[in-house]
């Protein structure tokens, strides 16, 4: 961990951090944002699968319903698009249009995991065929993958297929993505679907200010772990004059906007439902603002990642929803106080994206192995 060479700035215990991040990620109470302006503000929404979108906004919006997320997408005014960590996103049709191109840098470094696979191919030639492909039609990788291997028979078709996924901004059109709705993953180009070009990438610079607006206080390693790139201290310097620096509790140097807000750490946090995968849980190198130690790992086993609960601000449990019952799986005893604050919360959740569907709660085990 990087030292911070300023002994005499603030500390912020994992409490301390913990409020302010809830803050900023509109977990302290719901938000009366819109659908579209949150996205914005969070700067996307983790969207490995469909529903995980719609479940964030709704822990962390006043009176969502998932029409209106789907709205928008039906509308294109949002997309889901491979962006930060290599991972599908549900981003706003402007941030589509320029954080893609911030983090393109990790996507021409992830092609070196697949460069075997690669021998003899002709990326640049490759990129503009599968432009070509996939502007005269939505094509699914297979497709893809069958096309591009007509080209370059000795390649391997998944490494060319993700190749044209890194070397393009490519988004998965509708239905997939649609609320109740259901349909396979079919891209086009971003610039094909929004119907204008790509941005320049936005500076490194104000990047960083709207990451610390939405998950700070931060380091310069927490915000590289957002956004699956290095070397962004250079951004973080350039600022220095304009941002407050804290501690952490093991003396790791944070950063933060001066005029953000940082609740007191003793400010209640209700208890909350997020999604597989949600952005609170993965935006930081240091996650113990919001994962006790003692539940590392908990969350997911392999690849695979759970529903999680938060209780007082920290993860506490996981849950799924079966036929007729959302099924919460503390990882310790709670009080009988936060049972009912859980309940409620579960039903306000329920209320909000299954209407009229009559659910139980029921309290259970976690019986899932460790990670």
């Amino acid at each position: 961990m990087t030292k911070t060479t300023h002994p005499a700035a603030p500390v912020l215990d994992a409490r301390a951090l913990n409020r302010a991040t809830l803050e900023r990620q509109l977990l302290l109470r719901p938000s009366s944002l819109s659908a579209k302006a949150a996205v914005e503000h969070l700067l996307g929404l983790q969207a490995q699968n469909v529903k995980p979108p719609y479940h964030a906004l709704a822990a962390r919006l006043e009176g969502f319903v998932p029409q209106e997320l789907s709205t928008l997408m039906a509308d294109r005014d949002v997309v889901r698009i491979v962006s930060m960590r290599s991972t599908i996103h549900t981003h706003t049709a402007d941030d589509c249009l320029t954080l893609r191109s911030f983090v393109q840098p990790a996507r021409d470094r992830e092609l070196t995991y697949f460069r075997k696979g690669l021998t003899g191919v002709d990326l640049d030639r490759l990129a503009a065929l599968a432009r070509d492909l996939v502007e005269a039609g939505p094509r699914t990788m297979k497709q893809l993958r069958e096309a591009l291997s007509v080209q370059w028979p000795q390649a391997d078709p998944q490494s060319l297929a993700v190749a044209a996924r890194c070397r393009l901004p490519l988004v998965q059109v509708t239905p997939r993505g649609l609320w109740g709705r259901s349909g396979q993953v079919a891209l086009t180009t971003a610039e094909h679907w929004l119907g204008r070009p790509a941005e320049l990438a936005p500076t490194p610079d104000s990047v960083v200010l709207r990451y610390l607006a939405a998950f700070g206080p931060a380091s310069v390693k927490d915000m590289q772990t957002w956004a699956g790139l290095t070397r962004l201290r250079e951004a973080f310097e350039r600022l220095r004059p304009q941002l407050l620096t804290f501690r952490d509790e093991h003396g790791v140097e944070i950063f933060d906007l001066p005029d953000a807000p940082r609740p007191d750490p003793l400010t209640p946090a209700p208890p909350r439902f997020l999604p597989e995968f949600d952005n609170l849980l993965l935006s930081h190198a240091d996650r113990t603002r919001v994962v006790p130690s003692a539940y590392w790992g908990r969350a997911w086993q392999g690849n695979q990642a759970y529903c999680t609960l938060l209780v007082d601000g920290f993860l506490a449990g996981l849950w799924r929803l079966e036929q007729d019952a959302l099924v919460v799986e503390p990882f310790g005893t709670l009080t009988k106080a936060q049972r009912e604050d859980v309940t409620t919360e579960g039903e306000r959740m329920l209320a909000a994206l299954y209407p009229g569907v009559p659910y139980d709660i029921r309290f259970g085990t976690v019986v899932r192995p460790r990670a």
